[in-house]
Protein backbone atom coordinates (compact mmCIF):
# COMPACT_ATOMS: atom_id res chain seq x y z
CA UNK A 1 0.00 0.00 0.00
CA UNK A 2 1.15 3.73 -0.63
CA UNK A 3 1.02 5.83 2.41
CA UNK A 4 -2.41 7.58 2.06
CA UNK A 5 -4.08 4.47 1.61
CA UNK A 6 -2.88 3.34 4.64
CA UNK A 7 -4.03 5.73 6.26
CA UNK A 8 -6.98 5.70 5.34
CA UNK A 9 -7.27 1.85 6.12
CA UNK A 10 -6.01 2.95 9.64
CA UNK A 11 -8.92 5.27 10.03
CA UNK A 12 -11.21 2.90 8.73
CA UNK A 13 -9.98 0.29 11.50
CA UNK A 14 -10.25 2.58 14.21
CA UNK A 15 -13.78 3.64 13.04
CA UNK A 16 -15.11 0.19 12.80
CA UNK A 17 -13.12 -1.04 16.25
CA UNK A 18 -12.13 2.02 18.29
CA UNK A 19 -8.98 0.75 19.16
CA UNK A 20 -6.27 -1.74 17.37
CA UNK A 21 -3.37 -2.69 18.11
CA UNK A 22 0.27 -2.69 16.10
CA UNK A 23 -0.06 -5.92 14.95
CA UNK A 24 -3.42 -6.11 13.72
CA UNK A 25 -2.88 -2.68 11.12
CA UNK A 26 0.48 -4.73 10.28
CA UNK A 27 -1.89 -7.74 9.08
CA UNK A 28 -4.83 -5.15 7.58
CA UNK A 29 -2.07 -2.61 5.78
CA UNK A 30 0.57 -5.35 5.23
CA UNK A 31 3.37 -3.35 6.34
CA UNK A 32 6.05 -3.74 8.92
CA UNK A 33 5.58 -3.12 12.20
CA UNK A 34 8.23 -0.11 12.09
CA UNK A 35 5.71 1.66 8.95
CA UNK A 36 3.00 1.22 11.04
CA UNK A 37 4.64 2.93 13.74
CA UNK A 38 5.83 5.91 11.98
CA UNK A 39 2.12 5.91 10.04
CA UNK A 40 0.59 5.90 13.88
CA UNK A 41 2.76 9.42 14.57
CA UNK A 42 1.67 11.11 11.64
CA UNK A 43 -1.96 10.41 12.38
CA UNK A 44 -1.77 11.33 15.77
CA UNK A 45 -0.07 14.55 15.15
CA UNK A 46 -3.64 15.10 12.30
CA UNK A 47 -5.60 14.31 15.51
CA UNK A 48 -6.90 11.02 14.07
CA UNK A 49 -6.53 8.68 16.77
CA UNK A 50 -4.22 8.58 20.05
CA UNK A 51 -1.28 6.30 20.35
CA UNK A 52 -1.64 4.11 23.56
CA UNK A 53 0.52 1.09 24.84
CA UNK A 54 1.22 -1.29 21.61
CA UNK A 55 -0.81 0.28 19.13
CA UNK A 56 -3.77 3.40 18.82
CA UNK A 57 -7.25 4.69 19.71
CA UNK A 58 -9.61 6.67 17.91
CA UNK A 59 -10.54 10.08 18.72
CA UNK A 60 -13.75 9.93 17.08
CA UNK A 61 -16.62 8.32 19.51
CA UNK A 62 -19.26 6.10 17.76
CA UNK A 63 -21.90 8.49 16.38
CA UNK A 64 -20.00 11.70 16.30
CA UNK A 65 -18.75 13.69 13.24
CA UNK A 66 -15.43 12.72 12.65
CA UNK A 67 -12.51 14.76 12.78
CA UNK A 68 -10.83 17.19 10.87
CA UNK A 69 -7.89 15.45 10.57
CA UNK A 70 -9.65 12.18 9.43
CA UNK A 71 -12.07 14.03 6.76
CA UNK A 72 -8.76 14.94 5.28
CA UNK A 73 -7.59 11.27 4.78
CA UNK A 74 -10.99 10.44 3.27
CA UNK A 75 -11.74 10.69 -0.66
CA UNK A 76 -8.96 12.70 -1.38
CA UNK A 77 -9.41 12.11 -5.34
CA UNK A 78 -13.47 12.86 -5.62
CA UNK A 79 -12.79 15.97 -3.53
CA UNK A 80 -9.68 17.08 -5.85
CA UNK A 81 -12.34 16.76 -8.75
CA UNK A 82 -15.00 18.43 -7.02
CA UNK A 83 -12.67 21.11 -6.19
CA UNK A 84 -11.63 22.09 -9.91
CA UNK A 85 -15.13 22.04 -11.11
CA UNK A 86 -15.93 24.22 -8.34
CA UNK A 87 -13.17 26.76 -9.33
CA UNK A 88 -14.41 26.10 -13.40
CA UNK A 89 -17.88 27.69 -12.05
CA UNK A 90 -16.52 31.14 -10.79
CA UNK A 91 -15.62 33.38 -12.83
CA UNK A 92 -12.73 36.20 -12.01
CA UNK A 93 -13.42 38.96 -9.69
CA UNK A 94 -16.45 37.45 -8.16
CA UNK A 95 -17.26 37.66 -4.50
CA UNK A 96 -17.08 34.24 -3.14
CA UNK A 97 -18.27 33.15 0.31
CA UNK A 98 -16.17 29.57 1.17
CA UNK A 99 -17.91 27.11 3.80
CA UNK A 100 -15.19 24.74 6.09
CA UNK A 101 -14.45 21.82 6.15
CA UNK A 102 -11.88 18.81 4.46
CA UNK A 103 -13.86 19.92 0.87
CA UNK A 104 -13.94 23.77 1.05
CA UNK A 105 -9.88 23.84 1.67
CA UNK A 106 -9.42 21.60 -1.40
CA UNK A 107 -11.77 24.47 -3.34
CA UNK A 108 -9.25 27.27 -1.50
CA UNK A 109 -6.50 25.64 -2.50
CA UNK A 110 -7.88 24.92 -6.26
CA UNK A 111 -8.50 29.33 -6.03
CA UNK A 112 -4.91 29.61 -4.79
CA UNK A 113 -3.84 31.27 -8.03
CA UNK A 114 -7.11 33.14 -8.86
CA UNK A 115 -8.04 36.59 -9.03
CA UNK A 116 -11.15 36.91 -6.86
CA UNK A 117 -12.02 38.12 -3.45
CA UNK A 118 -12.62 34.89 -0.93
CA UNK A 119 -14.23 34.69 2.54
CA UNK A 120 -12.71 31.06 3.76
CA UNK A 121 -14.60 30.21 7.00
CA UNK A 122 -11.70 28.19 8.09
CA UNK A 123 -8.50 28.92 8.96
CA UNK A 124 -7.07 25.73 6.81
CA UNK A 125 -9.08 26.99 3.68
CA UNK A 126 -7.70 30.36 4.63
CA UNK A 127 -3.57 29.14 4.43
CA UNK A 128 -5.06 27.00 1.26
CA UNK A 129 -6.19 30.08 -0.65
CA UNK A 130 -2.63 31.98 0.17
CA UNK A 131 -0.66 29.41 -0.41
CA UNK A 132 -0.13 29.54 -4.32
CA UNK A 133 3.58 30.43 -3.64
CA UNK A 134 3.53 33.22 -6.41
CA UNK A 135 5.24 36.80 -6.10
CA UNK A 136 3.75 38.75 -8.26
CA UNK A 137 0.51 36.49 -9.80
CA UNK A 138 -2.74 36.69 -9.36
CA UNK A 139 -3.94 35.39 -5.90
CA UNK A 140 -7.72 36.06 -3.93
CA UNK A 141 -8.16 38.93 -1.71
CA UNK A 142 -9.08 37.06 1.16
CA UNK A 143 -11.68 38.28 4.27
CA UNK A 144 -11.55 37.35 7.89
CA UNK A 145 -15.38 36.34 9.38
CA UNK A 146 -14.05 36.87 12.72
CA UNK A 147 -15.31 35.45 15.40
CA UNK A 148 -13.65 31.98 17.79
CA UNK A 149 -12.19 29.15 16.05
CA UNK A 150 -13.22 25.52 17.01
CA UNK A 151 -10.19 23.77 18.50
CA UNK A 152 -9.45 20.98 16.19
CA UNK A 153 -11.40 22.12 13.03
CA UNK A 154 -10.21 25.63 13.16
CA UNK A 155 -13.56 27.06 11.76
CA UNK A 156 -15.38 30.47 12.45
CA UNK A 157 -18.13 30.08 14.29
CA UNK A 158 -20.67 32.53 16.77
CA UNK A 159 -22.19 35.26 16.54
CA UNK A 160 -19.65 37.62 15.09
CA UNK A 161 -18.80 35.76 12.39
CA UNK A 162 -22.50 35.47 11.14
CA UNK A 163 -22.89 39.47 11.78
CA UNK A 164 -19.74 39.96 9.73
CA UNK A 165 -20.91 37.46 6.86
CA UNK A 166 -24.70 38.81 6.55
CA UNK A 167 -22.94 42.54 6.22
CA UNK A 168 -21.84 41.56 2.85
CA UNK A 169 -22.97 40.08 -0.54
CA UNK A 170 -21.24 37.89 -2.57
CA UNK A 171 -21.87 36.13 -6.00
CA UNK A 172 -21.46 32.67 -5.07
CA UNK A 173 -21.46 31.04 -1.18
CA UNK A 174 -19.49 27.68 -1.34
CA UNK A 175 -21.33 25.39 0.87
CA UNK A 176 -20.18 21.80 1.89
CA UNK A 177 -22.80 20.38 4.11
CA UNK A 178 -22.03 17.23 6.50
CA UNK A 179 -24.58 15.90 4.85
CA UNK A 180 -27.33 16.44 2.07
CA UNK A 181 -30.64 14.07 2.01
CA UNK A 182 -33.27 14.73 -0.99
CA UNK A 183 -35.93 14.89 1.33
CA UNK A 184 -34.24 17.36 3.87
CA UNK A 185 -31.42 18.92 1.73
CA UNK A 186 -28.58 20.25 3.07
CA UNK A 187 -27.64 19.64 6.89
CA UNK A 188 -25.51 20.37 9.11
CA UNK A 189 -23.93 18.10 12.69
CA UNK A 190 -24.46 21.19 15.03
CA UNK A 191 -26.82 24.33 15.40
CA UNK A 192 -23.60 26.84 15.39
CA UNK A 193 -22.22 25.28 12.19
CA UNK A 194 -25.48 25.42 10.79
CA UNK A 195 -26.17 29.14 11.80
CA UNK A 196 -22.78 29.95 9.85
CA UNK A 197 -23.56 28.13 6.40
CA UNK A 198 -27.21 29.71 6.31
CA UNK A 199 -25.63 32.91 6.69
CA UNK A 200 -23.43 32.41 4.19
CA UNK A 201 -26.15 31.08 2.09
CA UNK A 202 -28.73 33.76 2.89
CA UNK A 203 -25.81 36.73 1.78
CA UNK A 204 -25.21 34.94 -2.00
CA UNK A 205 -26.98 35.60 -5.53
CA UNK A 206 -25.56 32.04 -6.32
CA UNK A 207 -25.50 28.60 -4.26
CA UNK A 208 -23.02 26.25 -5.36
CA UNK A 209 -23.27 23.14 -2.91
CA UNK A 210 -20.03 20.99 -3.09
CA UNK A 211 -20.44 16.97 -1.73
CA UNK A 212 -18.71 14.11 -2.22
CA UNK A 213 -20.31 10.90 -2.75
CA UNK A 214 -20.17 10.00 1.20
CA UNK A 215 -22.18 13.06 2.59
CA UNK A 216 -25.62 11.92 0.29
CA UNK A 217 -24.67 8.32 2.73
CA UNK A 218 -23.90 10.85 6.00
CA UNK A 219 -26.28 11.60 8.48
CA UNK A 220 -26.75 14.83 10.48
CA UNK A 221 -29.49 16.55 12.53
CA UNK A 222 -29.69 20.53 12.19
CA UNK A 223 -31.38 21.52 8.62
CA UNK A 224 -29.80 24.36 6.73
CA UNK A 225 -31.84 24.62 3.66
CA UNK A 226 -33.70 22.92 1.62
CA UNK A 227 -32.37 21.44 -2.25
CA UNK A 228 -35.26 23.88 -3.99
CA UNK A 229 -32.13 27.13 -2.17
CA UNK A 230 -29.49 25.14 -3.72
CA UNK A 231 -28.28 26.08 -7.36
CA UNK A 232 -25.60 23.97 -9.04
CA UNK A 233 -24.66 20.52 -7.08
CA UNK A 234 -20.98 19.40 -7.92
CA UNK A 235 -20.34 15.86 -6.60
CA UNK A 236 -18.80 12.30 -7.62
CA UNK A 237 -22.14 10.37 -6.67
CA UNK A 238 -23.58 8.74 -9.68
CA UNK A 239 -27.15 9.37 -9.48
CA UNK A 240 -29.82 6.83 -10.84
CA UNK A 241 -32.56 8.02 -12.56
CA UNK A 242 -35.07 8.24 -9.77
CA UNK A 243 -32.01 11.15 -8.14
CA UNK A 244 -32.32 13.01 -11.43
CA UNK A 245 -35.60 12.96 -11.57
CA UNK A 246 -36.09 14.10 -7.86
CA UNK A 247 -33.50 17.02 -8.66
CA UNK A 248 -34.86 18.22 -11.24
CA UNK A 249 -37.97 19.07 -9.20
CA UNK A 250 -35.74 21.73 -7.20
CA UNK A 251 -34.64 22.89 -10.55
CA UNK A 252 -30.77 22.07 -9.37
CA UNK A 253 -27.91 21.72 -12.08
CA UNK A 254 -25.81 18.55 -11.18
CA UNK A 255 -22.05 18.90 -12.09
CA UNK A 256 -21.00 15.10 -11.68
CA UNK A 257 -17.30 14.35 -11.63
Amino acid sequence: MKTDERHRAIAEVLRRQSKASVEELMQACGASGATIRRDLEVLAGHGVLRRIHGGARSLIGQGQNPGYGQRELEEQDGKMRIAAAVAGLLADREHVWLDSGSTATAVARALAGRELTLMPMSLQALNAAAGSGATDGARPALLLPGGSVVPGELCFRGPLAESNIRSLRFNTAVLTPCAVDFKDGLLAHDLDDAAVKTAGLESAARVVVAASAAKWQAHARVLVAGLARVDVIVTDRKFSAQDNAELEKYSVEVVSV
